[in-house]
């Protein structure tokens, strides 16, 4: 089987924020440093805002993990993004729990504050910089999605509510279903009302929806934005040639790798990168604008 570098090519593609015009202005020493007062103040007024996502229940049973092979359409939305989603496999999973929406910007900032953490700077910048020259209320971005969050950290919020990060065959699940879909909502390509994806802004700000958004092209379970808005860490290594060898029943995916997977396809992604199917991966310890997470637990 041909290795893809894929994940690479990934990971760079999500690490998009290098220099965002008129942020200068708020004083950060340091990533994790003290927030000034006035910036500390709308932190907290987002963090009292957090509400925590429904849990929607997965029933045991097989489901369609991965894609055919097709060669006849290289551009078609029904063709794999690459040779990481073979073989085709019917995967059974035990029932499990997954939040309906993406954990907020609020539950984050809420985490932290338990924490006794600060948000990263790269965070605290762009708060700063949509407050006030943006003008956004806190409320608005209490129910944005979270972002600036590593690997670790998304694994930790999830722990300290009781639950865990999805694994990626429970994520491809509640993303399409039983019977895998192509999409979330079905096999109709990506549009607007559907998704959040292919969004593009000259300073980088996010373009993302509110997680409690999203009805519309919700999966077959009812979960929301498990297509674009945020990719989403899961709890696995990626393995480009895992497909293959993994279990039929549960797969907990490899052991050790150097990248972690990421699903969903995200705010700035194009249509390919939104199928249910499509893998991705992204270094650990990453922070970046276009990621974020839910969160699952087991309920056997």
């Amino acid at each position: 089987m041909k290795l893809s570098h894929r994940p690479l090519r990934f990971a760079l593609s999500l690490f998009t924020i290098l220099i965002i015009a008129g942020l200068e202005d708020l004083p950060l020493a340091v990533a994790g440093s003290d927030p000034p007062p006035e910036l500390a103040r709308h932190l907290a007024a987002i963090a009292t805002l957090a509400r925590s996502s429904p849990l929607v229940t997965i029933p045991e049973g097989r489901f369609v993990m991965g894609t055919v092979r097709k060669d006849d359409d290289p551009f078609g939305l029904d063709t794999q993004f690459d040779d990481t989603e073979f073989p085709q496999r019917r995967i059974w999973l035990d029932a499990y729990a997954i939040d309906r929406d993406e954990v907020s910007l609020a539950e984050y900032l809420a985490y932290l504050r338990r924490q006794q953490s600060q948000p990263p700077d790269e965070l605290q910048r762009l708060i700063w910089h949509v407050i006030t020259v943006h003008a956004l209320p806190d409320y608005v971005l209490a129910s944005w999605p979270a972002l600036y969050v590593t690997w670790a950290g998304a694994a930790d919020l999830c722990r300290a509510q009781g639950k865990r990060l999805p694994t990626e065959a429970e994520w491809e699940k509640a993303a399409r279903g039983s019977g895998g879909n192509l999409f979330p909502w079905g096999h109709k390509a990506p549009e607007p009302g559907l998704a959040v994806f292919g969004q593009y802004h000259v300073h980088e700000i996010p373009l993302v929806a509110a997680i409690n958004s999203g009805e519309e092209g919700q999966s077959p379970y009812g979960l929301r934005h498990m297509a674009g808005n945020m990719a989403e860490w899961v709890q696995d290594w990626f393995g480009s040639d895992y497909y293959a060898v993994m279990p039929d029943r549960n797969p907990p995916g490899p052991t050790a790798g150097r990248y972690k997977s990421v699903r969903g396809g995200s705010w700035r992604s194009d249509p390919h990168m939104l199928r249910a199917a499509t893998r991705g991966g992204a270094s650990p310890d990453q922070r970046s604008p276009t990621i974020g997470f839910r969160c699952a637990k087991s309920t056997s």
